[in-house]
């Protein structure tokens, strides 16, 4: 049997996953890495990471045929190569602010955001979530280490060249909030074109199923791989999830709700085109892994729900999460009493002008002011996780407004908000016109990069790896909960007021 390696690298949690070739997950090893700091910047431990790579494929290669190596990987990332094939200078954090003057400086330069939004279907965002943001810091940051650049590599393309020593890019990752691609020319962008990228960035998309090369003599006695190991081009973990449904329901007629600590609500959609309305808010288009729009919103509603919940465990001396009660919440909703508001990043989901806070009979909490200081509400343990988790529906609400949900459209639900049935309960009472599942998919991203393997060793179609896997679609009972519209109402009226 020919056996799968992924390597899934997320913002938090590094793994390396064994797939046989029926994409049963057979062996899985997960590691965190701290950042590097480097002149007061995070940055990412490539070389460490690389070590741990090789180790974990060492040991798997006792017990696996190995054919095959995908690499899915978070957003936003890039490595400028020099010519020694190592980083030409550090791998920054995407999430390092770098001030209002920086960003006032890209968009003088590059295009008003707006602009830069209706050409690169990329939008405004805070820190360096924007890879052409990130080069342009790093240009300025580092400029003789970027003189020295003669490649500059997505991230998954990356380890791609580091396994392989061959270059190439493809759709979902260079398509990804990037302001590197004009997708409705099919070409670099000009911001790319401004920051004398042309001759760095590979000029040709790739699918993420192709074969990025063998791996090199070097990895092969490193690993004790055999050398007819092949690697694919590797794929953007988001785009990734979406392959399985893509397999199963065909490339459109969802919405894809993925959560964790970033939610990515995902809309497969036949073209590239915002509403007047929809330009300068955070929605934009992802490119899939068949060069297709993918209209998609974001907001960091895992990080909200872990960091307001350790406010309470704190508060509370606790350290267990309250399950739904149905009166306690509609109690909530009926009163309109209070209400927590996004965001505790700024300028990263859909509100970026909202301050977190709660707001209780008029009067404001400050996010910053807790635990020292905290309204009535957060005296009561379940009462407080309720407003979190009301909360966090109603962002998603408005992130599924944005990417065009429509009556009859079928809304998936997958990753760590699976588990959380009061979301789960209210988001399905609060869409009423759609029916809501839950996915049982482990680990989407990985195992759509394995799908991608196997498509690289079999030449076979995504459709045609359906039979391979089963996907359980559990529908979410519809309560009936009409208070969560009016509450609707009056929680936008207040992330409104406390802009």
């Amino acid at each position: 049997m020919d056996y799968i390696a992924v390597i899934d690298i997320g913002m938090t949690n590094k793994k390396v996953a064994v797939y046989d070739s029926n994409l049963v997950q057979l062996d899985t090893r997960y590691r965190n890495f701290a950042p590097k700091m480097i002149d007061g910047l995070e940055t990412h431990d490539l070389e460490a990471m690389e070590d741990w790579f090789v180790d974990q494929l060492k040991d798997f290669a006792k017990k696996y045929a190995i054919k095959a190596i995908a690499v899915s990987t978070h957003g936003a990332t890039f490595v400028c190569v020099g010519k020694d094939g190592k980083p030409a200078l550090p791998c920054i954090y995407y999430t390092h602010e770098p001030g209002e003057d920086f960003h006032r400086q890209f968009y003088e330069r590059f295009g008003s955001p707006v602009d830069l939004q209706a050409s690169t279907c990329t939008p405004y965002l805070k820190a360096m979530i924007n890879p052409g943001k990130g080069i342009f810091f790093a240009q300025n940051k580092y400029p003789r280490g970027f003189k020295d650049t003669v490649h500059l590599l997505m991230y998954p393309q990356y380890w791609g060249y580091r396994f392989t020593g061959k270059i190439g890019a493809e759709n979902t990752y260079m398509g990804c909030h990037s302001y590197l691609w004009d997708p409705l020319e099919r070409r670099l962008s000009t911001v790319a074109e401004g920051l004398g990228l042309s001759a760095l960035l590979p000029a040709k998309l790739n699918n993420s199923w192709d074969i990025l090369g063998t791996i090199t003599e070097d990895f092969a006695q490193k690993t004790g791989l055999s050398r007819d190991v092949v690697v694919t081009m590797g794929i953007h973990d988001s785009n990734s999830s979406l392959l399985p449904h893509f397999a199963k329901r065909g490339e459109d007629g969802f919405l894809l709700n993925s959560t964790g600590t970033w939610c990515v609500s995902m809309n497969p959609v036949k073209e590239y085109r915002f509403s007047p309305d929809e330009l300068g808010k955070v929605v934009f288009f992802n490119i899939s892994a068949f060069g297709k729009p993918v209209k998609t919103s974001i907001f960091l509603g895992g990080q909200e729900f872990e960091t307001w919940s350790k406010v309470l465990m704190d508060i509370h001396k606790r350290d267990d999460l309250p399950p739904y009660d149905k009166e306690l919440y509609l109690t909530v909703l009926r009163e309109k009493r209070a209400f927590l508001t996004p965001e505790l990043a700024a300028g990263t989901g859909q509100f970026p002008q909202s301050k977190p806070r709660v707001v209780e009979d008029g009067r404001t909490y400050h996010f910053a002011d807790f635990p020292a200081k905290f309204p009535a509400c957060f005296k009561n343990y379940e009462t407080g996780f309720a407003l979190l988790r009301i909360s966090l529906v109603m962002q998603s609400l408005t992130a599924f407004e944005r990417i065009g949900l429509l009556p009859g459209l079928e809304v998936f639900t997958e990753g760590g908000f699976r588990k959380n049935e009061a979301y789960n309960i209210l988001l399905s009472s609060a869409l009423k016109d759609n029916a809501v599942f839950l996915t049982d998919i482990a680990e989407a991203s990985a195992f759509g990069a394995a799908m991608t393997a196997k498509m690289a060793l079999t030449g076979q179609g995504l459709s045609e790896l359906s039979k391979d896997f089963e996907i359980e679609y559990q529908e979410v009972t519809k309560a009936d909960i009409p208070e969560i519209f009016a509450y609707r109402t009056a929680w936008l009226e207040q992330v409104e007021k406390n802009q």
